[in-house]
C-alpha cells in the first residue's frame, strides 16, 4: 500500500513464520511463553500473543513446514523422475511398445517442451475434450470450462496451446511464468485464452495450482503467515507474494523496479495480467473475463479481484464476470472475507468456490486463523451438490473426521472400479489414479484434491444452484 504503515512499510500489522529458523527449543518456548519477540523464527508487529491455541497452531504450522522442507529436494527429484518415466513409456506406446522399439532400435526420447509431454496431473486425468453436452448458456458452462483449464495449466506451454487451439478451437493468448519478489524464482504460472462465439466473448485467466511434488507449494498451503492491510483485513502472505506483491513497497499502482536488489527475469503476475487485460478489453468493448484456479491457483484467483478492488480498477471491475475456484485454501481472515463479499456484491461479480468431498486443501490453513467467504458449492462423494456455509470437518486435523474420512476413502477406492461402467469411457480411472486412491487410505483427502473428481463434479453434479 502506498503509505508507509508499520515496520513492513506497506501494512499495519504482520506475522511471518520462518520454519528454517525454528529450533526445537524455540518451538517449545512458544507454547509456554507469549513473548513472540524472543523467537528467532517469528517476525511480528506484535511482541506478545496471549492465546495458547493460536501459539499451538503456529507451532504445528512450523513443524509441518520443517518436515516438508526437509524432504522437499528428494521428493522433487523423485517426482521429476516419475513424470519423465511416465512420458517415456507414453511416447513409446507403453511397456510392450517400448520393448518393440528397443528391438527395432527406435526408442523415442520425450521432449519436456513438446505438446505431448504431460505432467502428473495430465496422467491422472487424461481427458482433453470439453463435455459436448454443456454448451454456452448452460449454468455449468464456465465452471466446466474453468476446471478443464485448471487441469491443463499444470502442463507446459506447448500442451496448453495445442489443447486450446486444436481441441477447444479457442484463441490462445499466452502461457507465462511469473516472478516472486520474495522467493527470487519464477514460480507462478498462468494461461490465458479467449472463448469467443456469436453469443459471447470471454477471456479466461487461469492460475496454476500446487504442484504435487513441489513441497514449497505445499508449505504455502499450511503457512499461517499474514499481512494486515487497513480496512481490508489479514491476508495470507504466501499467496500475496505469488500473485505479484512487490518486496518493500507492497501493492503500488505501478511496478517499482528499484524496490529490491537484483533483477527480475520475468514480470510480476498481477501487474502483467492487469495490463494484458486492459489492452484486450479496450480493443474488444464487448469482451468480459473470468478468473479461475485450482488449489494454490484458486487462492490466487480469489485474491486477484481483491487487488483490483484496492486499486479501484474500474475497467477490470466492470468487465470481470466471475471467479471460479476449485479446492481453494483459505486466503484471509473474517474481516477480509467481509471486505470481499461487500465488493463482489457491489460490482456484480459472481464468486463460486467448489469443494469436492474430503479434499484436504480447502481445510487449510486453520479455520482458527483464516476464514472462507462467498458461495461454497460442495459436492459429496456421489457428486451431488449443495450450497453450504462451510464444508464438513472444516479443519483437516479434525478429530471428528478421522473415521468418516477413511470410510469415504475406502468408498472412493471401490468406486474407481465402477465409474467407467456407470458413466462411460470418459470416467475411466487408470492405474495411476488407483494408486493415488490407495494413498488416500493413509492420507484421506489427498486423492480428493486431484482434478479428476472436480471435473466429474461439474459434469455429473446437480446444477440447480447456479443462475
Amino acid at each position: 500500500m502506498e503509505a508507509r504503515l508499520g515496520r513492513k512499510g506497506f501494512c499495519t500489522h504482520f506475522l511471518q513464520i520462518n520454519p528454517k529458523k525454528a529450533s526445537c527449543f524455540d518451538l517449545v518456548k512458544v507454547l509456554f511463553s507469549s513473548n513472540l519477540s524472543k523467537r528467532k523464527f517469528i517476525e511480528s508487529s506484535f511482541e506478545r500473543e496471549e492465546s495458547v491455541i493460536y501459539r499451538l497452531l503456529i507451532v504445528i504450522s512450523a513443524l509441518v513446514q520443517k518436515f516438508l522442507l526437509e524432504i522437499a529436494f528428494p521428493v522433487a527429484m523423485m517426482g521429476r523422475l516419475l513424470v519423465y518415466l511416465l512420458n517415456f513409456l507414453y511416447a513409446n506406446g507403453g511397456f510392450f511398445g517400448l520393448l518393440r522399439n528397443i528391438m527395432h532400435v527406435e526408442v523415442v526420447i520425450p521432449d519436456r517442451k513438446a505438446a505431448t509431454y504431460m505432467s502428473l496431473i495430465g496422467f491422472l486425468d487424461a481427458r482433453m475434450e470439453l463435455d459436448s453436452k454443456i454448451k454456452h448458456g448452460n449454468p455449468m458452462y464456465f465452471p466446466a470450462l474453468s476446471i478443464m483449464a485448471c487441469k491443463a495449466v499444470y502442463n507446459n506451454a506447448a500442451y496448453n496451446r495445442y489443447l486450446i487451439e486444436d481441441q477447444w478451437k479457442m484463441e490462445f493468448l499466452g502461457f507465462r511464468d511469473y516472478w516472486n519478489d520474495f522467493t527470487g524464482r519464477a514460480d507462478t504460472q498462468v494461461v490465458m485464452f479467449r472463448d469467443k462465439s456469436v453469443d459471447h466473448d470471454t477471456i479466461v485467466v487461469c492460475f496454476r495450482g500446487t504442484q504435487p511434488f513441489n513441497f514449497n507449494d505445499w508449505c504455502s498451503d499450511v503457512d499461517l503467515s499474514w499481512y494486515e492491510f487497513p480496512n481490508i483485513g489479514r491476508i495470507h502472505s504466501g499467496f500475496l507474494k505469488a500473485l505479484g506483491m512487490q518486496n518493500i513497497v507492497g501493492w503500488t499502482q505501478t511496478v517499482d523496479a528499484d524496490s529490491y536488489h537484483g533483477g527480475r527475469r520475468s514480470p510480476l503476475a498481477y501487474y502483467d495480467i492487469r495490463d494484458t487485460l486492459r489492452d484486450l478489453l479496450t480493443k474488444n468493448p464487448e469482451a468480459k473475463f473470468i478468473v479461475t484456479g485450482h488449489s494454490l491457483g484458486g487462492a490466487l484467483a480469489a485474491l486477484f479481484p481483491a487487488i483490483c478492488f484496492y486499486h479501484d480498477d474500474r475497467l477490470l471491475l466492470d468487465r470481470m464476470e466471475a471467479v471460479y475456484t476449485f479446492g481453494q485454501p483459505r486466503v484471509g481472515d473474517e474481516a477480509f472475507g467481509n471486505y470481499m463479499e461487500t465488493n463482489l456484491k457491489k460490482h456484480g461479480i459472481q464468486y463460486h468456490r467448489y469443494v469436492y468431498c474430503n479434499d484436504m486443501v480447502p481445510r487449510v490453513p486453520s479455520d482458527g486463523v483464516f476464514k472462507h467467504f462467498g458461495t461454497c458449492v460442495y459436492h459429496d462423494s456421489k457428486y451431488q451438490a449443495s450450497i453450504v456455509e462451510d464444508v464438513p470437518y472444516k479443519n483437516y486435523l479434525s478429530i471428528w473426521g478421522v473415521i468418516a474420512m477413511r470410510k469415504n476413502a475406502i468408498y472412493e477406492l471401490i468406486r474407481s472400479f465402477v465409474m467407467c461402467r456407470k458413466y462411460g469411457e470418459d470416467y475411466r480411472e487408470g492405474w495411476l489414479l488407483f494408486c493415488m486412491r490407495l494413498v488416500g487410505l493413509l492420507i484421506p483427502g489427498l486423492p480428493a484434491h486431484c482434478s479428476q473428481d472436480y471435473v466429474n463434479s461439474t459434469r455429473l453434479g446437480s446444477h440447480r444452484f447456479h443462475h
